[in-house]
């Protein structure tokens, strides 16, 4: 179970970041390709990104692990790769020994090269910005106008969740199963992970190339920043959302489902209507009940569902969207 406990100053400034993190995205999908099992929807994702992953991002793996809790200093909150990747060169090297001493040996081994990063080794510095580039390359890049499409239809979806329902039912609603003790936000994992947020305001931040529990990362004199699951996972997120900022947001046919549950329908109407299959149009509205945009009951032998408030909201809010940008 994760509890990020928030002080009253957290929860008055709580913001959304303003644009997508690179190499904090770069730090999910390099998780996401080295763990063993990952949700259907990113299982075609992770194959290719294995077979096509270049040789000299392969350091990489010696620092970030599948859960991708990898050194601090690697993720910086930047608005693009070259200044992100500016920002890790610049860390301070106390810093930067304090994390992959500390971090590394708790789930990585700590290897020679690692080590050489610790002693600001100048070759094992150049050695891990070839590896950064070359992921990104891989991995990141080629995606990214997805990446901002999805970013900005989520951005706009959930500042207008806090507008009418206020900050805690939007932080409540970042992932299955969200809910508030106190001023404790609980999420449900496997692991038993307490985070006690400094009172400086918390950025939220979604990933597409994510699809666990929410990352909190805590800093002294700065505000943490909440990493979340997007809405739809990358590979949900056709090229083409900038004109369809519902299907941006949860995918092209999980938005199709969400609409037709404006009026009450059963699992097999949405599967006939959306020509998909039955345990398609069931695994759907699983993912939009969790997300609290649908209601579903039982009648007999028949799954009625129908849209909740919220998400009557999100399908009023889809038609004044602003375009999203797509570079």
């Amino acid at each position: 179970m994760l509890r990020v406990r928030f002080t009253a100053e957290d929860l008055l400034a709580v913001t959304f970041a303003p644009a997508p993190a690179p190499l904090i995205d770069l730090e999910f999908a390099v998780a996401l390709v080295q763990r063993r099992q990952v949700p259907p929807v990113l299982s075609r994702w992770q194959h290719r990104a294995r077979q096509s992953l270049p040789r000299d991002a392969l350091p990489l793996l010696s620092l970030i692990p599948p859960t991708a809790l990898g050194p601090m200093f690697l993720d910086p909150l930047s608005q693009g790769f070259e200044d992100g990747l500016d920002a890790v060169r610049a860390a301070p090297a106390e810093l930067v020994r304090g994390h992959l001493r500390r971090q590394c040996p708790a789930r990585r081994p700590l290897t020679p090269w690692v080590r050489a990063l610790a002693d600001q080794d100048g070759e094992a510095w150049r050695v891990l910005e070839r590896a950064l580039r070359a992921a990104h390359n891989s991995l990141v890049g080629p995606s990214w106008s997805r990446v901002r499409s999805n970013f900005d239809a989520e951005r706009v979806w959930r500042t207008r969740l806090m507008a009418q329902h206020g900050i805690r039912t939007a932080l409540a609603s970042l992932a299955p199963g969200g809910r508030w003790e106190g001023t404790t936000l609980i999420f449900d994992c496997q692991e038993d992970v307490q985070v006690m947020l400094r009172g400086h305001g918390v950025v939220l931040l979604p990933s597409g190339f994510w699809a666990e529990r929410p990352i909190v990362a805590v800093h002294d004199h700065a505000p943490s920043i909440l990493i979340y699951p997007s809405a739809a996972p990358l590979p949900l997120v056709d090229e083409r959302t900038d004109t369809e900022p519902l299907g941006a947001l949860l995918g092209r046919t999980r938005a199709a489902v969400l609409e037709l549950l404006a009026r009450q329908h059963t699992t097999t109407d949405v599967a006939q209507a959306l020509e998909i299959s039955k345990p398609s149009a069931s695994q759907h509205a699983k993912a939009l009940r969790e997300a609290r945009l649908i209601t579903t009951q039982r009648v007999g032998k028949a799954v009625w569902h129908a849209c909740t408030p919220l998400g009557m909201d999100l399908l009023a809010a889809a038609t004044d969207l602003p375009s999203t940008p797509t570079a």
